[in-house]
């Protein structure tokens, strides 16, 4: 006998809304079929009609084409993945959507948002928590689907500072470096991105650590998200943005040109 479907609460939770219409306008169809129509396993498709993983951010737009559903599937992803971060990251989430400009620095690895797959698995399934195969993949998920932000219209400008040893950090092993720098190098310098690396000998420096986010809106006060390993914190009062507004742009003033950090991420790639 089959373990009964988990009660879904659709009035309280976006992806519990999203869950049980998938599961509605699937009607008689079954899980293998939509597994085949939309080449997602049936295992996780029946934990995302439960509601227990996020939708991946390919499948709104291919239910929507199999249902005849226009954009809804996609909109109600655009909820749905706001909702799945936590208490703590959803004011954050919803100042990224009005960003003009977001400005990181990266000490210990690649900015989030500019994380390939392949190095984001690899940081995610060594965090001390036992994951199974389904978890690490929804948590992949949400993170790839958060970079969206950087191919929204009207594109925020986005610029990062990463300390050298991000570059040089062995993480998911040779090949899934290799194809990290590769997309590294590819946003060093274009019309929306610029990438400057500190090389890794300049010493002290600002007491920015971890990760640093600043964002600029168009219609309201600098905002600051600092992030360690296990929390995040936002800063949004004049007092504690200015001096991290200050940080960075002393850090920003000791990194290498765009040109010069795009140099040593090839030689560094021809390291690895």
């Amino acid at each position: 006998m089959g373990v009964p479907a988990r009660t879904l609460t659709p009035d309280r939770s976006a992806r519990d809304f999203f869950g049980a219409q998938m599961r509605a306008l699937r009607g008689e169809m079954s899980l293998e079929a939509l597994s085949g129509k939309v080449n997602i396993s049936t295992s996780r498709l029946s934990l995302i009609e439960t509601a227990e993983h996020t939708p991946p951010p390919e499948l709104p737009a291919l239910l929507d084409e199999l249902f005849g559903t226009g954009a809804f599937f996609q909109k109600l992803y655009e909820l749905v993945r706001r909702e799945d971060h936590a208490d703590r990251h959803r004011r954050w989430t919803e100042l990224e959507q009005h960003a003009v400009v977001l400005e990181e620095y990266a000490e210990n690895e690649v900015p989030r948002l500019l994380q390939t797959e392949g190095y984001a698995r690899a940081l995610l399934g060594a965090e001390p928590h036992d994951l199974t195969p389904e978890e690490l993949e929804d948590r992949v998920t949400t993170r790839m689907a958060r970079q969206g932000v950087l191919g929204r219209t009207p594109t925020p400008r986005f610029s990062a500072i990463l300390h050298e040893p991000v570059l040089r950090r062995p993480i998911g092993g040779t090949e899934v470096m290799r194809g990290q720098l590769v997309s590294l190098l590819a946003m060093v310098d274009t019309r929306y991105s610029t990438l400057r690396v500190l090389p890794r000998g300049h010493g002290e420096h600002a007491p920015l650590a971890g990760s640093v986010t600043l964002l600029t809106r168009a219609d309201g006060p600098l905002a600051v998200w600092e992030e360690s390993s296990d929390a995040g914190t936002l800063l949004e009062t004049m007092e504690s943005t200015r001096p991290r507004r200050h940080a960075y742009d002393r850090l920003r003033s000791h990194a290498l040109s765009p040109r010069d950090s795009a140099r040593l991420i090839r030689s560094v790639m021809e390291a690895w």
